[in-house]
């Protein structure tokens, strides 16, 4: 019988007798079964969350970090049983669920060290006026499937240190790590400051529209993120939505080949591809193409696809059927339209599992779906380029603007390049890093607002400005 799993409601874990299965995506068996909540669940976690902020929100802050950092200490003890639990829901390799597991209490450590300082606007003889933040209030966070711890403790922490309290929602398809998380939490984090719930998508919409919700925050696709932020507009909430990618890397001809064929295979396939700054458009000087296509594909064949939790794995599963049969129909219309694969682009339809094969494609034109649509998943299309400011251009002709990446011997040439790229975040030399300490947020239709550092704290706050006439005469 598969494990059940209980939601933390008001520092208690509860469940409500109708339960949503969770699959392995590795081998499409059952694995564990969460609550299915709905508005009931909803409004009595919304209210727990309105209670506590009466007392959390005048916490000092030295006290809100303890908390925090005691949660941290608590997924960090719990390393073992939770990186497998993590790949058994999720899919991905043991390795890659370690790092998540390894990053989620290093980054809510990193974020409990922030400071939100006061400003002093004027300090004069008659007047002195300063800017304070204060917290704004019950927050709703709605967390994806690619990375679901990460994403849901870089919401819980920066809300806490501000003194908002929290009802998160995990993805129906990844909540089982999250949700034993909670169990860990329960006796740590005071009562009604950290409530996580499970449903089906339904339950999105409903915490969009909570009217004892002051704040969402959000990381999705771009689609589901007009609907929150269309939901969110009936009564004003605050949103920060952390949305779709994609992302271009360009590689300019002085890279060497064979140095940099690693480290951009994995910038495409960390995760089998499901990841929102996943290199997703790869330009490569004409000068050392079919080089360096020749490399990406040889590593390529090196890497083996399979269950996450086998030994020698380097790319497990799509995550779950939905996303699998998108990025499988990405690929048949590459087919259709006689696109060339240097290695990949035939997905076995026989056994069990969302299995799709690396997919490396030889410079499709850049009206492809498979160049303007993001795969999130296994596939990897190279492209020519001539000159510096076409391929500039191209990569900035896109309706996303999160991340992106340079490769080349010369760093000044790449900080050139890099600052005419219309995105977020861009890379020199390396990616997929994050800092938490450093904002981290999309131009354009892929996100609004900004996670990590001073910005994305100030994210879960107000400004409040406090003016005090000094020689006034009232009394």
């Amino acid at each position: 019988m598969a494990t059940e799993y209980s939601n933390l409601i008001d520092g208690e874990m509860i469940t409500n007798g109708e339960w949503m299965d969770v699959v392995n995506p590795a081998n499409e068996q059952v694995i564990g079964r969460v609550p299915a909540c709905g508005k009931d669940e909803l409004d009595r976690a919304v209210a727990a969350a309105r209670r506590a902020f009466k007392t959390w929100s005048k916490t000092p802050v030295e006290e809100r970090r303890k908390v925090i950092n005691a949660m941290a200490d608590a997924i960090a003890a719990n390393h073992d049983e939770l990186f497998r639990l993590l790949t058994a829901e999720q899919g991905k390799p043991h390795a890659q669920a370690q790092g998540e597991m390894h990053g989620a209490p290093a980054i809510m450590k990193a974020q409990a060290t922030l400071e939100l300082e006061e400003t002093i606007n004027e300090d004069s003889d008659t007047r002195l006026s300063r800017t304070r933040r204060v917290p704004v209030g019950v927050v709703g966070g709605i967390v994806p499937w690619n990375f679901p711890v990460l994403m849901a403790v870089q919401k819980i922490a920066p809300a806490l240190l501000s003194g908002c309290t929290i009802v998160l929602k995990p993805s129906p398809f990844t909540p089982l790590t999250t949700l034993r998380i909670a169990e860990l939490w329960k006796d740590i984090a005071p009562a009604g400051t950290v409530n996580i719930i499970t449903g089906e998508d339904s339950l999105g919409p409903m915490i969009t529209q909570h009217p004892d919700i002051d704040k969402i925050t959000f990381t999705g696709s771009t689609a589901t993120g007009k609907k929150i932020m269309e939901g969110a507009s009936a009564d004003l909430k605050r949103i920060t939505l952390e949305l779709g990618g994609n992302d271009a890397s360009i590689v300019l001809p002085d890279a060497d080949p064979k140095k940099v064929a690693e480290q951009l295979f994995w910038s495409s396939f960390t995760n089998a591809g499901q990841i929102c700054v996943a290199a997703k458009r790869i330009y490569i000087h004409e000068d050392i193409y079919d080089e360096l296509s020749a490399a990406l594909a040889e590593y390529a064949k090196g890497v083996v696809v399979g269950d996450g939790s086998e030994q020698g794995t380097g790319v497990g599963p799509i995550q779950n059927k939905k996303q699998f049969d998108r990025v499988c129909e990405l690929i048949e219309d590459a087919k259709d339209n006689g696109y060339k694969f240097l290695v990949g682009g035939e997905v076995d339809p026989s056994g069990s599992g969302y299995y799709v094969p690396i997919t490396i494609l030889d410079n499709p034109p850049e009206d492809a779906r498979i160049v303007a649509e993001e795969q999130f998943g296994p596939v990897m299309p190279l492209m020519k380029f001539s000159t510096t400011e076409e391929v500039i251009e191209r990569a900035n002709a896109s309706d996303y603007g999160l991340a992106g990446a340079v490769w080349t011997g010369d760093p000044d040439k790449g900080v050139e390049i890099a600052e005419q790229l219309e995105t977020g975040t861009v890379w020199i030399n390396e990616f997929l890093h994050l800092s938490p300490l450093a904002p981290f947020g999309g131009h354009k239709q892929s996100g609004f607002g900004a996670e990590y550092g001073i910005e994305g704290l100030k994210e879960f706050t107000y400004s409040q400005v406090i003016t005090v006439k000094k020689d006034a005469e009232v009394a």
